[in-house]
């Protein structure tokens, strides 16, 4: 899996492509709200349980695993963004944001991504792997978690979207 753009398309061109969904996403849920007279925190602040995050940080998850990858990937060290965000318009403003963070990175930053050791410190410990696995197996399946979550929250609460709007078609 070597070429210069292959890591670039694996992790740039993909987190763009699902950040824009997840906007779409919310512009449903925040359309959803104004036409049925539901106040926006009764969503932004939605949980499935009571042990899980809400909306908002789910949200804020999925963007900061994409954007702490692509940095990460490209061997710098990841843009901090604070969690402040309650409305759906910050919500939309963060996910511009990550969006125009990981479209800086070109394709020539990660080159040489997928055989770059990223080393995360967790609670546990630290653990140190290759960009292709950091990116398959620790990354992108927590990133889809988070946006699924959204897309959960928002079927729970009757909103109207499906796959395709998951998929950003």
């Amino acid at each position: 899996m070597k070429g210069p753009n292959l890591m670039h398309d694996q992790s740039v061109a993909t987190y763009d492509r699902f950040l824009g969904a997840l906007a779409h996403l919310l512009t449903k849920a925040e359309t959803h709200c104004t036409a049925k007279k539901i106040a926006p925190e009764a969503l932004t602040a939605f949980r499935l349980f009571p042990d899980m995050y809400p909306l908002t940080k789910q949200v804020q998850l999925a963007c900061d695993f994409a954007a702490r990858a692509v940095a990460r990937l490209a061997g710098d060290e990841p843009q901090s963004f604070p969690d402040t965000e309650t409305t759906f318009a910050e919500l939309q403003a963060r996910i511009a944001a990550a969006r125009a963070y990981i479209a800086g990175f070109g394709a020539e930053r990660l080159v040489d991504a997928a055989t770059r050791d990223i080393t995360l410190k967790l609670r546990h410990g630290e653990m140190t792997m290759t960009g292709q696995v950091y990116l398959n197996a620790f990354s992108m399946p927590q990133f889809f978690f988070h946006m699924t979550t959204v897309y959960n929250i928002l079927r729970h609460n009757g909103i109207e979207v499906g796959k395709l709007d998951f998929m950003g078609a």
